[in-house]
């Protein structure tokens, strides 16, 4: 008996929402703030934990560098996000109540002491009064910094917006390494030479967890990883990758060469800066992609449907 392949004479569907409209309101945070605030804040939460690192290991020069950069990182990543929230008043009234089911409310009660501690510490630094102070307030400002550095990734996931949301199990670990990247970048674009070493091993090191990361995240997500590859999302991304990537490959070369390596160290590290704040707009905008078309929100849910038909589960 002859075989055939039957041929379906159901044309592919073509996701469309009521007039057109699509199915999920796409979000109303502002850009560049957004994205700068979360870079912003990565990098500052991480650079605190590298200046403790350094205070604890004698290299002061890399010290001042890192507690600088936390608390100007704090500072810049607040106006950024007051910006966006319209009235300064708005992110007061976010401390008036700490709401734990809020990855928002959690996180201003992270950001707010975060930001205080580190510029005590790095005042602290740059003036040398109240070494002791200054240096508790470091200790302090290093307990806040991962929390400073993951938070937004929980935020992102805790929304509707399908490439963020399904993203929930790698993104934390992607902009806490990104932060991680940055913080040992600015380190190795402003310590002194001989002090760099715990920068570069950060700096390494973030870019190589952010890459793995990144590639399992679009692995999992399948189809929703889409957002990443076409349009302004997927040549962000590229161009994030290239600069992390490069720096890296920077960073290391430089390392090898030792004294003679400044200008190679210096261009990783700005590479390194770069390639983190890249991959926070990459991110924001493939969430704002994957919420404009339906097909994104649509068959995901069909498959979750379908998966629950397959095993007899009920959906809660």
């Amino acid at each position: 008996m002859s075989s055939f392949r039957e041929r379906s004479m159901v044309p592919e569907p073509e996701f469309e929402s009521y007039y057109g409209r699509p199915i999920l309101k796409e979000p109303t945070w502002k850009t560049p703030d957004v994205p700068l605030y979360l870079f912003l804040g990565g990098m500052a939460g991480a650079s605190a934990v590298l200046a403790e690192g350094a205070a604890l290991t004698g290299r002061p020069g890399l010290e001042r560098v890192a507690r600088l950069t936390a608390a100007a990182g704090a500072g810049a990543g607040t106006v950024f996000l007051v910006h966006d929230l319209g009235r300064p008043e708005r992110f007061l009234n976010m401390l008036r109540v700490l709401k734990p089911t809020s990855p928002l409310s959690v996180g201003s009660f992270i950001l707010a002491p975060f930001s205080g501690l580190a510029a005590a510490a790095a005042g602290s630094a740059v003036t040398g009064w109240l070494p002791r102070l200054g240096r508790l307030a470091g200790v302090g400002a290093a307990a806040f910094g991962p929390p400073l550095a993951t938070y937004t990734a929980a935020l992102f996931a805790n929304t509707a917006v399908p490439t963020w949301h399904e993203a929930h199990r790698e993104l934390p670990f992607i902009f806490g390494a990104s932060g991680a990247a940055a913080a040992g970048g600015m380190g190795l674009l402003c310590a002194p030479a001989d002090q760099h070493g715990p920068a570069a091993r950060m700096a390494v090191a973030g870019a190589v967890v952010e890459g793995v990361g990144s590639v399992l995240m679009e692995r999992r997500l399948g189809m929703l990883a889409e957002p990443y590859r076409k349009g302004l999302p997927g040549k962000l991304t590229m161009a994030a990758r290239a600069l992390t990537v490069g720096g890296a490959a920077l960073t290391a070369v430089g390392a090898v060469t030792g004294t003679r390596g400044a200008l190679v160290r210096r261009l990783g590290g700005a590479a390194l800066v770069a390639g983190s704040a890249t991959l926070r707009f990459a991110v924001f905008e493939a969430g704002r992609a994957s919420a404009r078309d339906p097909k994104y929100t649509v068959v995901p849910q069909r498959e979750r449907l379908a998966g629950r038909s397959a095993t007899g589960s009920v959906p809660r």
